[in-house]
């Protein structure tokens, strides 16, 4: 498929003397302003280097970018009420569970705490729905009056409903590109880079959650990985939570910790290290990997039976998972959860999503992913980047598959072909001297929603910030905290003035 171009912000190529001058100084403000991660090929806790990250801020259709924020508030409503779905929980993830170890383990703690009952009714969301400018928009989506705009809309990648991060990254981004125009003298520019507080958001969800657990001496935990290298990203979550209310202590574990000292109490209320867990934030628990072992999973399952507001509760996390929002894809799917208005728009931002389940269905994709590989991405039921399978490994995988039970592990999706346009990325340890080759890069946008309520109703439904991760348009995979992308942030402009 044929990509487009948009036209940076700034014309380029900057001056070698002007970019390496700008590039040390933007370097040097995101170390000292905690736009960071810790090396994964040099580990030490006591280090850290800049985040890659875009020296300017890439263009991005000013209608398109506000008509993302709006339909946040109707995509939260939509997790919320499939995760508190049963039934249809139940029959999207059938397949996937027999063949898919782990998604069946988190199911059947979903299964345990249903039997039981559920302790807790309310559920804290805070997720982010990842998107992409497409190139080749059809007239009707496009709508009449732009027909004649080359890329004036925007597709579905997917919704995160565990660990959705870069709620401090994503507006850090915004902050080193203020930088960057200041340093090159165009303070006039500085209007259409919108203001993102996402961060101040997502925090004051945590808290507000955290009232409704009416116990003013309970801490929030953040669950976290063994090792954390996107620790920025987390601990300024931390840091801004004490700050909107220094009452609330803010704790961190991982999961082994948990399964070696928590407790229910008697009225089920979890307890560690003798305090009173009010509400669990996971920054980890979202693959395979970070349960080494049966207490791991123990963990799991005693935080999901306890009165803690999880974020997410276990119907949330499953609500996440890629054949989830395939099954929504469906025909006839939305209408079951949203009113007629609200359903006809979230059914124009959708892709194609294909199940490859054993059925006339999945052999119908089967036969598309073997003849056009190019046109889609195999995606299994993973987070945290780095899953997918592009190209014609996506003909060789379904290939070895066709004929397995395991196939219905996957998920088919239309691969989305954005606008490339030029930009410089700027990387710890670059070879270039401070004067990182101009490249052609592709961004993903992702949009945060804060939801809280439980089954009968929803108490809480906002957006509240942004996030733009970029790579190289030669790129498959885009996580930046997988090395793979760059921070970035949006530049809004008309569309009309965005075109080579």
């Amino acid at each position: 498929m044929e990509q487009n171009r948009m036209a940076p912000c700034i014309q380029l190529p900057l001056d070698n003397k002007l970019l390496e001058s700008v590039v040390e100084k933007a370097k040097d403000w995101a170390l000292m302003h905690g736009a960071c991660m810790r090396s994964k090929t040099n580990l030490n806790k006591d280090v850290l280097q800049f985040a890659p990250f875009v020296l300017l801020p890439s263009t991005f259709p000013r209608r398109e970018f506000q008509k993302a924020v709006e339909i946040q508030p109707i995509l939260n409503e939509l997790m919320h009420k499939v995760a508190h779905d049963y039934e249809f929980l139940s029959s999207s993830l059938k397949s996937t569970n027999t063949v898919d170890n782990f998604t069946r383990r988190l199911f059947e703690i979903y299964e345990t705490v249903r039997k039981d009952g559920i302790t807790q009714p309310i559920s804290l969301g805070l997720v982010r729905s990842d998107i992409m400018l497409e190139s080749a928009c059809s007239g009707k989506e496009r709508g009449s009056a732009a027909k004649s705009d080359p890329y004036c809309c925007w597709k579905q990648v997917e919704i995160n409903t565990i660990a959705s991060g870069f709620g401090w990254l994503g507006p850090a981004s915004g902050l080193i590109h203020r930088y960057v125009l200041q340093e090159l003298g165009r303070m006039d520019m500085i209007q259409n880079l919108p203001e993102n507080r996402a961060l101040q958001g997502l925090c004051q969800g945590m808290l507000e959650a955290w009232k409704l657990y009416n116990n003013e001496k309970a801490v929030i935990m953040f669950v976290v990985e063994d090792v954390t290298y996107n620790i920025c990203d987390q601990r300024f979550h931390e840091f801004e939570l004490r700050s909107q209310n220094p009452n609330v202590p803010v704790i961190r574990r991982n999961l082994t910790q948990i399964s070696e000292r928590a407790k229910l109490g008697s009225k089920k209320e979890l307890i560690l290290d003798d305090m009173e867990v009010g509400v669990i934030y996971f920054r980890a628990g979202y693959e395979p990997g970070q349960y080494h072992s049966e207490n791991e999973w123990n963990a799991r399952l005693l935080m999901e039976r306890s009165k803690a507001i999880k974020c997410p509760s276990i119907y949330y996390h499953l609500a996440g998972t890629k054949k989830v929002q395939q099954a929504l894809a469906k025909p006839g799917v939305l209408e079951k959860f949203l009113s007629p208005d609200k359903t006809s728009v979230v059914k124009e931002i959708f892709t194609g999503l294909y199940s490859l389940d054993k059925d006339e269905f999945g052999d119908r994709a089967v036969q598309m992913a073997i003849e056009n590989p190019g046109h889609f991405v195999l995606k299994p039921q993973r987070e945290g980047g780095g899953n997918n399978v592009y190209g014609d490994q996506v003909r060789t995988a379904v290939e070895a598959m066709k004929d397995s039970e395991e196939r219905s592990a996957w998920i088919l999706m239309e691969r989305i072909s954005p606008p490339m346009q030029l930009n410089y990325l700027v990387r710890p340890g670059d070879p270039n001297n401070g004067c990182p080759p101009l490249s052609d890069v592709v961004g993903e946008l992702g949009i945060f929603g804060v939801v809280i309520g439980d089954s009968e109703k929803i108490l809480v439904n906002k957006q509240v910030g942004h996030m733009l991760r970029t790579k190289l348009s030669t790129a498959d995979e885009g996580g930046v905290a997988a090395g793979l992308g760059a921070l970035d942030s949006p530049y809004l402009v008309d569309l009309s003035s965005c075109c080579e």
